[in-house]
């Protein structure tokens, strides 16, 4: 049997101390850590989302110009994700990650503040640049602290964590605004951030594995080229801004559909389709598990698959169908998301690339696809409706099998060590 570092069952045995196994005290710890992490994090990130026609009435907007206080905040982590991979690979991992977390719960109220819509942009355009700090490091922070053996497995758990927390923030703007307003809507959000933020303090272990790039040994260019050296990573790359794209397109729209004719709901009912978000929780848990057992190439090909199913589904005219459409395309999209990103950090350690650069420009391309995609749907809606934004999607996702169709039969990197 090879030693294929790309397939999690097939590398060399490691010695006992390589990482706490599940079901130690540290174990949970960490996974819990970063589960709650994750959630505050993508609850502040999509906090707007679910207000989007609220904020829309308030300021005078299209529906296409709405959709970027959401881009926005995608734009700012994207491009902060360059910055903050290399510092953690040489200043460590969980000091950024506390850093990020209260630094957002604090810009999150300043955001139900701002007085009018260009400085509510700013602010959620620096949202995004605090933000960056968790998922910089978070998979990074696996692959050094855990077993081998249970990395995709946690990272699974992270990603589920992002999945909630994307339903927490959505469920409760969308439950407050229609009492309150967008304003008290995202102050909630800040709460959610602050309990967040303390948890994660008191849960999170300092780092036990890293080991610091010398200042010396590599400059941020030189890094940065090297990560995208390798053709399976930019491939992944890739397929995380073009999945992320469509996820947000879709839900970035979905609101504008269902509060017109001949849906008519409220925005309040609207945030219950939010719900399917656990969906995804467990979906990239199970591709976790998946990918553990049979390797990264077999199981990413499958979440595209099931999206698109979904984003046919969301074209009928009934309700429940469109709800269980929705559920489709997060599961899909999360066992894409949850795969990938786990692979990333596997894939350039075999390559000898910074773990944390790599998984940097795996999420600047995944937010990259978000800030751009999720625009783009707007103005596709605003022009064709609901089928302009389906067919966008499901060309991506298209695009997402292609690739992975071609990285599940791309050279496998031996382990090393």
């Amino acid at each position: 049997m090879s030693t294929d570092i790309d397939t999690p069952t097939e590398t060399a045995t490691p010695s006992p101390g390589a990482g706490h196994r599940p079901g130690t005290w540290p174990y949970v710890r960490i996974v819990a850590a970063l589960f709650v992490a994750g959630l505050a994090t993508f609850a502040l990130l999509y906090s707007t989302q679910a207000v989007l026609p609220d904020l829309a009435a308030a300021f005078g907007l299209t529906s296409g110009a709405s959709t970027l206080a959401v881009s926005v905040t995608a734009a700012g982590l994207g491009v902060a994700l360059l910055v903050a991979g290399p510092i953690s690979d040489r200043r460590g991992r969980t000091a950024l990650i506390h850093t990020s977390l209260a630094a957002s719960a604090v810009v999150a109220g300043l955001c139900a503040l701002a007085p009018t819509w260009p400085a509510l942009l700013g602010l959620r355009f620096a949202e995004g640049v605090v933000l960056a700090g968790l998922p910089a490091v978070a998979t990074a922070y696996l692959r050094e602290e855990l077993h081998p053996a249970s990395q995709a497995r946690a990272a699974g758990l992270y990603i589920g964590g992002t999945a909630l927390g994307g339903m927490t923030g959505r469920l409760l703007t969308g439950a407050v605004v229609d009492a309150a307003g967008w304003r008290w809507s995202l102050g909630a959000a800040a709460l959610l951030g602050v309990v967040c933020a303390v948890a994660v303090r008191l849960l999170l272990p300092a780092s036990r594995r890293y080991e610091p790039v010398a200042r010396g040994e590599a400059g941020l260019w030189t890094l940065f080229r090297a990560a995208w050296s390798d053709r399976v990573l930019v491939g992944l790359y890739l397929i995380g801004g073009l999945a992320m794209g469509a996820q947000v397109a879709t839900f970035n729209t979905i609101g504008f559909r269902l509060t017109a004719a001949p849906f008519g709901l409220s925005l309040a009912a609207v945030s219950l389709l939010f719900c399917v978000y656990p969906v995804g929780s467990v979906s990239s848990m199970v591709a976790g598990r998946l990918a553990d057992a049979f390797g990264y190439r077999a199981v990413l090909p499958i979440g595209s698959l099931i999206a698109i199913a979904g984003l046919a589904l969301t074209l009928s005219g009934s309700l429940p169908v469109i709800v269980v459409g929705l559920a489709l395309v997060v599961a899909g999209f999360f066992v894409v998301h949850g795969v990938a990103s786990a692979w990333v950090p596997v894939r350039a350690y075999a390559a000898g690339i910074a773990t944390a650069q790599a998984a940097s420009l795996y999420l600047f391309s995944y937010y990259l696809g978000s800030s751009v995609f999720g625009t783009l749907a707007g103005t596709a809606y605003g022009a064709f409706g609901w089928l302009g934004v389906v067919g966008e999607n499901a060309a991506l996702f298209v695009g997402v099998g292609v690739l992975a169709y071609f990285l599940k039969h791309s050279e496998a990197l031996p382990a090393r060590g």
